[in-house]
């Protein structure tokens, strides 16, 4: 019974006050301006988000590229160790304790290098690229491809796609 009186109170006070009914209008005027407010921000905040996903990903692309450049500049370094190394292995000596001692230090130093990425760089029977390859001399040899690699003088290395050391070689022409 309240209900009914409340509806009917309701129903006389539209119709003695129609301004009533204007504030009723301006406010679905209001949701719809409130609702393409809420539109606009809820686009704005997922460009946002967008856009941070995005830097994140940059960042870590860069953090990551960073990370390998140093590798490469520091493995560079150990380099000529490495050579140093594969030169005392492969000098003549009597002495076959040395050495397997010095085969052992050095497959250990390439274990360590290895675990950072670094990888020999192919080069006898290959054929040359200049990507990877630096050619200090060529021969002519017809029992060869053109431009087989024949010989190595210093190898080359590389971390993933990046070269760190171009090959020294030979190539047949």
């Amino acid at each position: 019974m309240e209900k009914e009186n409340n509806e009917e109170l309701e129903d006389e006070n539209l119709e003695e006050n129609p301004s009533e009914e204007v504030e009723v209008i301006d406010s679905d005027v209001d949701v719809k301006k409130l609702q393409e407010d809420l539109d606009n921000t809820t686009d704005r905040l997922k460009r946002l988000m967008a856009e941070f996903d995005n830097y994140k990903k940059r960042a870590s692309k860069e953090r990551a590229q960073l990370y390998n450049s140093l590798v490469a500049d520091i493995i560079m370094s150990f380099l000529p160790v490495m050579d140093n190394l594969e030169k005392a292995i492969n000098t003549n000596t009597e002495d076959e304790g040395y050495k397997q001692g010095m085969e052992l230090v050095a497959k250990q130093f390439k274990d360590v290098l290895n675990s950072f990425g670094l990888e020999e760089i192919k080069t006898k029977g290959e054929i040359f690229d200049p990507s990877l390859h630096e050619a200090v001399s060529s021969v002519q040899d017809d029992t060869k491809k053109s431009q087989e690699i024949i010989e190595e003088f210093r190898k080359g290395y590389k971390i993933g796609d990046k070269v760190i050391r171009h090959a020294m070689v030979v190539v047949a022409n």
